[in-house]
């Protein structure tokens, strides 16, 4: 325990979009830390799911930058300092003076605000809160972390002449070598922050608290039920391929979409699915859920889908919180041949397939289709690593030594 030591959580994002963030925080605060945490407007479906998140905590969330509902002028003024900002940082290559407010919105208020709380400890989120992180420890002659959720140099692409390629590799070159500890989000991501900064990253996993009252169903008969979530639902995402797999199989599936559709995209994939032969009744769409509610969701259907693209180095070497959310809940995963989701279906071989194409992922339906026994075993397989391995309550014990270590 460690009693009225202080830790400033800060995110350019908001909590209920971020499950890592806030199993850090209750993490802490369970541990006997003092937490605050610093974020920022993203939009309103998560903010409404902040106010219920929030009201279940002990640790305080401060909102700083504004909203375009209840504080306009803030809002107007952030989003004028990160457009000017990143106009003149793109015009002038000027990265040392207005980087540090170019790469989000929020990051002029945020590293306002961090310097007015005094703690023992900082800890940034994502890039946008790297420099308030920073320079609040500096102020403040304490000292700071940051964990990386992504890659984030590669985050987009690979294209190194890019503007996000150089003002993301220009703020970490800045900020990461002098932070006391880097934790990241999968190994990979941790082997190339280490090899960069010639220093020790720390993998944490995306992973979930053990579930209790999941009781693992047994398809027998029914279609097969296919489940993804995230909270946009778009292009590039791989659903494209799943639509053209499900087609191929000739297997009798649902699949079911949770989450915020790109416009014009949701009756774009129905198209595609009935050009599939996939019946309209068959292509679910749900909308967005607090995090509290997604696992009784998800425990309803038989596959879950990690259908991560390798379009640049980040997805390739991401571990997401879709593919620890299907283990948590008991699914079977058939996960795309990203090299993260690849090594991690090695390291855990019961939990489901991978798929590299149409064509496999059309073998891995057919292959529970017909054998219905195989897939209760897969989905029993999964929800037991989830229960005695892949974790937070086993991960959460990496993060708070790491802590203590700092």
């Amino acid at each position: 325990m460690a009693p009225h030591k202080k830790i400033v959580l800060i995110s350019s994002g908001q909590p209920s979009l971020n499950p890592r963030l806030v199993k850090e925080a209750d993490a802490l605060t369970d541990a006997g830390y003092d937490v605050t945490l610093l974020y920022a407007y993203w939009n309103d479906w998560g903010t409404q799911h902040d106010q219920e998140l929030f009201a279940g905590r002990s640790w305080k969330a401060i909102r700083l930058g504004g909203d375009p509902e209840q504080k306009r002028f803030l809002w107007f003024l952030s989003r004028s300092i990160h457009r000017f900002s990143r106009l003149i940082t793109q015009k002038t290559g000027d990265y040392k003076s207005f980087a540090d407010y170019a790469i989000s919105r929020s990051s002029y208020f945020l590293k306002k605000g961090a310097k007015k709380h005094k703690a023992d400890l900082y800890i940034a989120h994502n890039l946008g809160a790297l420099p308030a992180a920073a320079h609040a420890a500096a102020l403040n002659k304490k000292p700071y972390g940051f964990d990386a959720e992504d890659f984030h140099r590669q985050e987009i692409d690979d294209n190194i002449d890019s503007f996000h390629y150089k003002i993301c590799t220009y703020l970490e070159d800045k900020y990461l070598p002098e932070a006391n500890y880097i934790t990241a989000s999968s190994p990979l991501i941790a082997d190339q922050y280490a090899a960069l900064y010639k220093r020790t990253v720390s993998p944490i996993l995306n992973v979930f608290p053990r579930t209790t009252g999941i009781s693992i169903v047994k398809n027998e008969k029914e279609s097969l039920k296919l489940f993804w979530f995230s909270q946009t639902i778009g292009t590039g995402r791989g659903l494209e391929l799943v639509i053209q797999a499900i087609g191929q199989s000739r297997v009798n599936c649902e699949l079911h979409l949770l989450g915020k559709p790109v416009e014009g995209y949701k009756q774009s994939l129905s198209q595609l699915a009935r050009d599939a032969g996939i019946a309209n009744d068959h292509l679910y769409f749900y909308e967005p859920v607090k995090a509290s509610q997604l696992f009784s969701i998800a425990s309803q259907f038989d596959i879950g889908l990690a259908s991560e693209t390798d379009s640049c180095l980040n997805r390739d070497i991401s571990l997401t919180n879709k593919i620890f959310t299907y283990i948590q809940c008991g699914l079977a995963v058939a996960a795309s041949n990203t090299k993260a989701q690849r090594c991690l279906l090695e390291q855990y071989a019961p939990i489901g397939d991978v798929y590299s194409n149409a064509a496999d992922l059309s073998a891995i339906l057919n292959k529970y289709h017909k054998n219905r026994e195989l897939l209760y075993q897969t989905k029993t397989a999964a929800w037991q690593t989830g229960q005695t391995e892949l974790n937070w309550e086993m991960e959460s014990e990496k993060f708070l030594k790491v802590i203590g270590n700092v």
